[in-house]
């Protein structure tokens, strides 16, 4: 790979999601609003997942799971992004950038592959009933989940490595709300063809991969769903499985848009207003999508509302 002698720039400066001055509080309110309700939300869905003990099955531990990953995968991108907002120049120092960078590659990987585990724990429960907790023993549900882990963590660390090893001297400026490989390579004097090719084999293997055993899962399931002779079995089956293919269709859906997109309609703005959905939007939405679908998580929120206001009384009493 060719390099350029030039000076290495220590510090970028983030363009942000918009330029215009009147925008930027409401939208500080509207992002900073979207970020609590998703802490609430994930924190929240762990906390109950963890103290119930009826929710201590494989199903809930992989969801717990899931909502870590959509925690720390939000707050990695939207702190600073709301420091966009109110700052004109917001700078992030070259180590800074390189870290964001990893660690939003480990969790966005994280979450693409803890899909993959949900779906065969689905598949699992659906088809095999009877060796459920056999199959999906602690050990077995341990490695679905450090797999994910350590895969995304060494491809987040390679991709970063090859990155930030690639000279940055035209211009410090990436017009993105966070540090991310596309915008960081228009910025290179650098060759990037080599990162570039390692970006697609990359995605390509982790998205296929993850596509193919959800969708492969999924023709299982519902085969098997449709032949239950119970329309009151068929009916649980399908809430049971509802909630986790409405978050995977949002989440496949949105990077299969953002990333097939023709050369030619793949504007930066565009870039931003997608990456906002899958960074910002989607781990909000997530929690809230199985907890308002799952009848075990809403019995779960009854109790612990339930303690609380016994709780309450109680003291109010003693006093």
């Amino acid at each position: 790979m060719a390099q350029i002698n030039c000076t290495q720039v220590k510090e970028f400066i983030l363009v942000g999601l918009t330029n215009r001055q009147d925008l930027k509080m409401p939208l500080f309110v509207v992002f900073l609003s979207i970020y609590l309700f998703t802490v609430v939300g994930n924190l929240g869905l762990i906390l109950i997942i963890r103290t119930d003990a009826k929710l201590n099955t494989p199903m809930y531990f992989f969801l717990s799971n899931l909502a870590f990953v959509d925690f720390c995968y939000t707050s990695v991108i939207t702190p600073k992004m709301l420091g966009n907002f109110l700052y004109k120049e917001n700078a992030i120092s070259f180590n800074a950038c390189a870290a964001q960078l990893g660690c939003f590659l480990t969790f966005m990987v994280s979450e693409c592959l803890l899909f993959a585990s949900m779906a065969y724990d689905r598949y699992v429960a659906i088809c095999n009933p009877l060796l459920y907790m056999v199959v999906m023993s602690p050990g077995i549900c341990i490695q679905l989940v450090a797999v994910p882990y350590s895969y995304s963590f060494l491809v987040a660390l390679f991709h970063t490595i090859l990155t930030f090893r690639l000279s940055y001297c035209h211009s410090n400026v990436i017009n993105h709300f966070y540090c991310d490989d596309m915008p960081l390579l228009r910025l290179t004097c650098s060759d990037p063809h080599s990162k570039q090719l390692w970006i697609f084999a990359c995605a390509g293997i982790t998205f296929i991969s993850s596509v193919l055993i959800v969708f492969v899962s999924y023709m299982f399931i519902i085969s098997a769903i449709l032949r239950m002779r119970s329309a009151e079995g068929r009916r649980k089956a399908f809430s049971t499985c509802g909630s986790h293919m409405l978050a995977v269709t949002i989440f496949y859906g949105t990077l299969i848009f953002m990333y097939l997109q023709p050369s030619s309609n793949h504007a930066l703005d565009t870039d931003k207003t997608d990456s906002v959905f899958y960074t910002v939007i989607i781990p909000m939405l997530n929690p809230y999508i199985y907890s308002l679908r799952n009848k075990d998580v809403k019995d779960a929120l009854k109790k612990v509302s339930t303690n609380r206001n016994q709780a309450s009384v109680f003291l109010k009493f003693k006093k």
